[in-house]
């Protein structure tokens, strides 16, 4: 394959400013993974939402560090006359709830990243179309 230059060629032969293959790859690239970046982005949002829900009612149900039932769970087991020993599901729901804010800072570190990349992405996407209009590139790399 001869190699692509950066410049059309209009019908009487001389050169034409416009995109290079290069950045129309780059441009269709970012332009197909914008929308799977802004789809998970969303799912992040949600699962962080649903995740301080859940937080929330983990902490109504163990609302007493000291007491090994909290209230609400020494309800329930009130209120169902039967001799159930709560203490090892109590265990359970706190390390649940452990589990859930350690996935929540990894997820808030995931979306504080893709914030970032999209930051920079579109940074980059302004800058070459800012040298695509003033004629070309520097005469430094064109990929940095």
């Amino acid at each position: 394959m001869a190699g692509a230059s950066s410049a059309a060629v209009s019908g009487a032969g001389t050169p034409v400013a416009g995109p290079s293959g290069r950045d129309l790859f780059a441009e269709g690239l970012l332009e197909f993974l914008r929308p799977a970046v802004q789809q998970l982005d969303s799912h992040v949002h949600a699962v962080r939402e649903s995740q301080v829900e859940l937080r929330e009612q983990i902490d109504n149900l163990a609302t007493a560090p000291l007491s090994p039932f909290a209230p609400e769970l020494c309800r329930i087991n009130e209120d169902q006359k039967v001799a159930l020993d709560l203490d090892p599901y109590v265990k359970k729901l706190l390390n649940a709830r452990r589990r859930v804010v350690l996935v929540n800072n990894i997820l808030q570190n995931a979306q504080e990243r893709l914030r970032r990349l999209n930051h920079s992405v579109a940074k980059e996407t302004v800058r070459r179309r800012a040298m695509l209009e003033s004629g070309g590139y520097p005469s430094g790399s064109p990929s940095k």
